[in-house]
């Protein structure tokens, strides 16, 4: 090892000195990959470990959890209570407000300050009897976080569901943590959070601390049979658990596209250490004859790569670092209009994430560079010293490569036809992998078809120097075959998620046209969440029916249940009113109209897409649900496309939805006019029927318009990744030109004793550019194609369930491609003006 070390420093070391910028852009480049992987690493974790919606910060000690869709019959806790076991209650309202109706919105908790017993669930500032009265009579006392500087005695309105209500400061609590970070709260007494959020008799969660003596599922088991049938018993924090576990597919798809600049560098590794290998093949020669070993060259550039790695790598962490702040709020707007509500905890630098990052990166480079070290270490002396023998090798080899090739697009292919792997898409991923692998060994060939197929073509258009420029390409397969996989994976993996979420986003469009038929729609203010359903009064949509010019009113409500370990929305809607008919579009083979005359006839239910794929539920199925105190059993009747969430729909009728859970507030209301009403008139209407109370109302055409600004804003993390991993590749192309330009300084000066002047050898190199860049894209576009087709039907179809129709969004690849290509021939701007001011004469004594 020593002498590998000595090697090292003396054959490698001495010479990057010499090549400062060569070196510092495959640093960078390692580094760029290595912090998108720290970058998504942390953001994920910030998603994952802050959600609000599981409401379980102040859970203290507690073991169980016992609640119900609509919440709990407040009776419960006092049949509890009596009974023969020292239980600890502790019972809670749970919602969110938002200061003023504007901002984020904060968790809102209603404990009994009074009679709890369970003291530990509280923060230490309350751990006291508070007196009921409120310090203000016009006021409602609340506590919150110091974090939101809001001092004692002051007077703040908090929205709550479609409600503007008055608090007074009661006094400040420190930040609460959970899940390791730091939360913001309100609290307030139970019995004026039940006025509050107008959940008179309802509690949204009991507690329990269960005795010493017995285990956990005994008295599980002694609770639930004590219980009302629609009544849930989980252990804590199985609601996170069940959030967690619903965002995996999600990280899951995030790490990949990271993974894709680690990937891109590690092409770029190789071919550094290939040009590396070529450049000192003399070196090697006269170190293999004075006696060095295979062992000590192999360890010699595998440390090459090591220090790339290891530089590159630190650099990397601290850039994720950076850009974790900007990664965590894209994934977190995301994730809250997906999945749950979230609000990104502070991003911290893990050991754990700083490990994997450069585990990534080290084991990428070093695998990278395994083939080319062993190469050198495998040549003897005299094929060392041989000019041009590692070229012709890697033509040979090039001519048998692609029957390997072949083999690997078909296994690709037979991947794509296989089911998940415990819900999640592991031979997807593997089928993409595998069609990357194999389109790379193919490109030695596709350069060498080219040259042959182009070059009368390539004179006749731009002169003697494009032909020299693809000659050149040619004859050095190792070096840029490697190059040209390295960005034809990134414009591949740029063009796939274009055309995916392009076909995505038209696939909305045409969704949105169909689903948004009504004139008008109401909701309560707030961010829009995918597990938050704030109410709005009955009164509303019953004055709304009275209006001149309304044709008929849709109500809409949705609670957040979990079904079979994960979380989804049980909602009833009136969808077989005549104006409502077209608002949902069932899949092939299902009669629309058949469906929705018999959904208000007893206990039916429709489901949405996503919902059947994940509990592979079909029309004819049945779904056991835990409603109004009894297990209730709904035929599914259709499954319809929705692309709202992720966590599925369970639609019933509204007659139906009210027999279990009688409360007629609404989530949103549709408003649909008469044919030949006044729409700006039905507006002043409307606005004065709500008499000052906080609810948005939205225009058919505002709403389209911010459901697809919304779709947009969730897939900017999915670009940003792509964006990185092409900037990697490009700067592989600027640090690869450039040490072309320098191992071919004696060509380069040949052509010039022959004639050729400074321009011609600057556009011979910016011809390598452009040609690279037009393989580059020409492949990638190619295997984007097809990999979007994998992601389309196979790894979005297995994650999420949704149904994506095909569609090529030409403006916005035609861009991304225009884009690259200028980049790949600017990149080449500096190695060919290196090239042009070459000293012929003193290139032609180093030889």
């Amino acid at each position: 090892m020593n002498a590998a070390l000595v090697l090292f420093l003396r054959l490698i070391v001495r010479p990057l000195r010499n090549e400062p910028i060569r070196a510092a852009l495959t640093c960078f480049a390692v580094a760029l990959g290595v912090a998108v992987i720290v970058a998504i690493d942390l953001a994920g974790k910030s998603a994952a470990s802050s959600f609000h919606s599981s409401l379980e910060t102040l859970a203290g000690k507690n073991d169980l959890a016992i609640t119900a869709t609509a919440g709990v019959d407040e009776l419960v806790l006092g049949q509890l209570a009596q009974l023969p076991y020292p239980f600890e209650l502790t019972p809670r309202i749970e919602d969110f407000a938002t200061v003023d109706g504007r901002g984020a919105a904060i968790p809102f908790f209603g404990l009994d300050l009074v009679g709890m017993t369970n003291q530990t669930a509280l923060p230490s500032a309350l751990q006291w009897k508070q007196p009921q009265q409120s310090p203000d009579a016009d006021a409602i006392p609340l506590w919150v976080t110091t974090g939101l500087r809001l001092p004692v005695g002051k007077h703040i309105r908090l929205l709550i569901n479609s409600q503007l209500q008055e608090f007074v400061i009661a006094g400040n609590l420190p930040a609460q943590k959970y899940g390791g970070d730091q939360q913001d709260l309100f609290i307030t007494d139970i019995g004026y959070a039940q006025i509050a959020t107008g959940k008179a008799g309802k509690l949204d969660r009991i507690y329990v601390k269960t005795p010493a003596n017995g285990s956990l599922s005994h008295w599980r088991a002694v609770l639930s049979a004590r219980l009302p049938a629609g009544t849930i018993v989980s252990p804590q924090g199985a609601a996170t658990d069940q959030n967690r576990k619903m965002l995996s597919a999600f990280r899951w798809n995030l790490r990949a596209l990271s993974y894709v600049a680690v990937l891109v560098g590690g092409f770029l590794i190789y071919n550094t250490i290939s040009i590396s290998v070529v450049r000192r093949r003399a070196d090697i020669g006269v170190v293999r004859a004075l006696g060095g070993t295979r062992a000590e060259l192999l360890w010699a550039f595998l440390l090459e790569a090591l220090l790339f790695a290891g530089i590159g790598g630190g650099f990397g962490v601290l850039l994720g670092r950076v850009m974790a702040v900007g990664a965590a709020s894209l994934v977190g707007s995301t994730v809250e209009s997906l999945y749950v509500t979230n609000v990104p905890a502070p991003v911290h630098l893990s050991l754990g994430s700083v490990a994997n990052g450069v585990a990534i990166g080290v084991g990428v480079s070093l695998l990278a560079a395994l083939a080319p070290a062993s190469e050198a270490a495998r040549v003897s002396p005299i094929e060392a010293v041989a000019r041009g023998r590692w070229e012709f090798v890697n033509t040979q080899r090039s001519r048998w490569l692609w029957r390997f090739a072949l083999g690997l697009l078909v296994l690709s292919a037979v991947f794509t036809k296989t089911p998940p792997v415990m819900g999640a898409p592991a031979f997807g991923y593997a089928a993409v992998l595998l069609l990357v692998m194999g389109t790379s060994l193919l490109i030695p060939n596709i350069i060498s078809w080219s040259a042959a197929g182009f070059t009368a073509f390539l004179q006749r258009l731009l002169g003697v120097e494009a032909v020299l420029a693809m000659q050149s390409l040619r004859s050095s397969l190792g070096r840029t075959a490697v190059l040209t996989a390295a960005l034809a994976t990134a414009v591949a993996m740029a063009a796939a998620v274009g055309i995916m979420v392009g076909s995505f986003r038209e696939t909305v469009e045409v969704w949105l046209n169909s689903e948004l038929t009504a004139d008008f729609y109401l909701r309560p203010p707030g961010s829009a969440a995918a597990d938050r359903h704030p109410t709005m009064s009955a009164a509303i949509a019953d004055a709304l029916e009275r209006i001149p010019g309304v044709a008929a009113v849709d109500r809409f409500r949705a609670y957040p249940i979990t079904y079979e370990g994960l979380p989804a929305t049980f909602a009833g809607g009136e969808a077989a009113k005549p104006k409502g008919r077209g608002a949902i579009r069932f899949l092939p083979g299902e009669n629309t109209a058949e469906i929705l005359s018999k959904l208000n006839t007893g206990d039916y239910a429709v489901v949405s897409e996503p919902f059947a794929n994940k509990h592979n539920v079909r029309p004819g199925s049945e779904l056991r649900l835990p409603l109004g105190g009894a297990i209730r059993r709904f035929q599914v009747l259709g499954v319809y496309y929705d692309y709202s969430t992720e966590r599925g729909f369970i639609v019933v009728d509204r007659s139906t939805l009210l027999k279990y859970l009688p409360d007629p507030a609404a989530s949103n209301v549709a408003v649909y006019l008469e044919p030949h009403a006044d729409a700006s008139a039905v507006r002043r209407s409307i606005n004065q029927a709500l008499g000052g109370q906080s609810v948005l109302v939205f225009s058919n055409g505002s709403l389209r318009r911010g459901a697809i600004t919304l779709f947009d804003q969730t897939f900017r993390i999915t670009y940003a990744l792509e964006l990185v991993a092409v900037i990697v590749a490009v700067l592989g192309i600027a640090g690869a030109l450039l040490a072309l330009v320098i191992d071919r300084r004696r060509e380069f000066a040949l052509l010039r004793f022959l004639g050729a002047s400074q321009p011609q050898i600057r556009r011979i190199i910016l011809c390598e550019a452009g040609l690279l860049g037009l393989l580059a894209n020409g492949i990638g576009i190619v295997l984007g194609t097809l990999l979007s087709l994998i992601l389309i039907f196979v790894i979005n179809k297995q994650s999420f369930g949704w149904t994506i129709q095909f569609h090529w969004p030409v403006a916005l690849v035609l861009a991304m491609l225009g884009g690259i290509y200028i980049a790949t021939l600017l990149a080449g701007l500096y190695p060919a003006r290196i090239a042009a001011r070459l000293d012929p004469i003193e290139a032609i004594h180093e030889e």
